[in-house]
């Protein structure tokens, strides 16, 4: 497998388990507040990664090359993290998500003018076209016949803006630190962070709950991790718009465990921000075809 294609199918991968661990947290938040789920997320998937990278290598790579930027982009999913639960609380699973997927399209942008990849006027079309898509889902009052909008459907657009930035950064720390150093930093002071605020909103677990908030870090740290080995091997304009395939997984997830079936602005915002996904990949493909020609 050609390290392009491994990038894909560890991006894939991780989309999967981020679906998991979204519908875990949903699932939990019921019952405990969002900063303790955060907390638990953060301090087992950083035990976990911990552990096997010290039985798989034998050793921590704990030393950056660039401290502060791991520190940033660890706290900035740590933001993402309480926007996005605090929205799962309110909002049904396949919506969050959907509106969420402006991060993609952001992530194309910011390629384009930090990391200096090649963007076409097709990947920019399809920008376009997916940001009409996040509108739809978002049922702005002029298309609603005036019902108001829910204000926690601004917490996915925040969401987006800072994971953008996080997944810049992560192709960003491919260049600067060895992929496990990033995995081990990931959460790392997103773990520091969320500590800070248990003693404000802390209720004991019940023996069996210990179990589900061990496997929300063990979803998050080897989902995040996977995704730090996917950009280490391939570009951010091209991993971002396969992650609209976790809309698909989202909207399954909320009927089978949340009986929440998509209405039809959901579907019809997750079916354009699919199409302006299909057309950001399109001129990466085209000319990997000529060059295959050639």
């Amino acid at each position: 497998m050609s390290g392009t294609l491994l990038g894909v199918a560890l991006h894939l991968a991780a989309l999967i388990l981020f679906v998991c661990m979204d519908t875990l947290v949903k699932a939990l938040a019921a019952q405990y507040a969002v900063p303790q789920l955060m907390w638990a997320r953060f301090l087992f998937g950083l035990l976990v990664m911990a552990l096997a990278l010290r039985l798989l290598t034998g050793h921590l790579p704990w030393r950056s090359r660039a401290p502060g930027l791991q520190a940033v982009r660890s706290l900035l999913l740590a933001a993402c993290n309480l926007m996005f639960s605090t929205a799962l609380v309110h909002l049904p699973l396949a919506d969050t998500t959907a509106i969420g997927f402006a991060s993609p399209l952001l992530t194309v942008a910011l390629a384009a003018a930090w990391l200096k990849e090649r963007v076409g006027w097709r990947r920019w079309l399809g920008v376009g076209v997916g940001l009409v898509g996040v509108l739809i889902a978002l049922r702005p009052p002029f298309l609603t016949g005036g019902a108001p909008m829910h204000w926690a459907a601004l917490l996915p657009l925040g969401t987006a803006a800072a994971f953008a930035v996080y997944q810049i950064l992560t192709r960003r720390l491919a260049t600067v630190d060895d992929p496990r150093t990033t995995i081990l930093h990931t959460s790392l002071a997103a773990t520091l962070a969320t500590s800070l605020a248990q003693p404000l909103v802390w209720t004991p677990p019940a023996a069996a709950d210990w179990a589900l908030l061990a496997l929300l870090g063990l979803l998050g740290g080897a989902g995040h991790g996977l995704l730090v080995l996917a950009y280490a091997r391939a570009p951010a304009s091209l991993l971002a718009p396969l992650s609209y395939s976790q809309l698909v997984w989202a909207m399954l997830a909320g009927m089978v465990v949340f009986a929440e079936w998509p209405d039809a602005a959901t579907l019809l915002g997750a079916a354009v921000i699919a199409l302006g996904g299909v057309l950001v990949a399109l001129p990466e493909r085209t000319r990997a075809a000529g060059r295959t020609r050639a």
